[in-house]
């Protein structure tokens, strides 16, 4: 059975940035089909504001404006994209966090990978796992062992 996922932009950036790091591991997966990535505008907005930054090219000289554009269309033809998220969780620690948990929840999603801790702490929450027993909040390294 094919995971179904959402990966927060950092996850993005790292698989952009670090070829042989676990977060490209994960879209790895997502090419050979093994896990389903969900996706939806604000997000996909996201990522490319983040790859595109000067500050992160930078960061990360390998990581060219063509490369990052080049990174976001095989992003967008793997993935499936929500045009409209239903805004369902409300996260008052991090509301930037809040697309990624509602896109999360809107596509039944069994894993949110991320190494935001504002999120992962979910995982603690008694009362957000009771509303969302399906949902995982792990990170890259937690998600490929889950997986492979």
């Amino acid at each position: 059975m094919t995971a179904r996922a959402v990966f927060d932009s950092m996850v993005f950036l790292q698989a952009a940035a670090s070829p042989e790091g676990p977060a490209r591991r994960c879209l790895r997966l997502v090419d050979q089909g093994e896990v389903a990535l969900f996706v939806s505008n604000e997000i996909l907005d996201e990522v490319r504001d983040v790859l595109t930054r000067l500050k992160t090219r930078r960061r990360f000289p390998l990581l060219t404006f063509e490369k990052a554009v080049a990174f976001l269309e095989n992003v967008k033809d793997k993935a499936v994209a929500f045009s409209q998220v239903p805004r369902v969780v409300s996260l008052p620690r991090d509301p930037k966090d809040e697309p990624y948990l509602n896109l999360a929840v809107a596509a039944g999603a069994q894993f949110l990978v991320t190494r935001d801790r504002d999120l992962l702490d979910l995982m603690q929450d008694q009362t957000f796992r009771a509303a969302h027993p399906g949902l995982s909040i792990v990170d890259p390294v937690a998600f490929l062992q889950s997986i492979e």
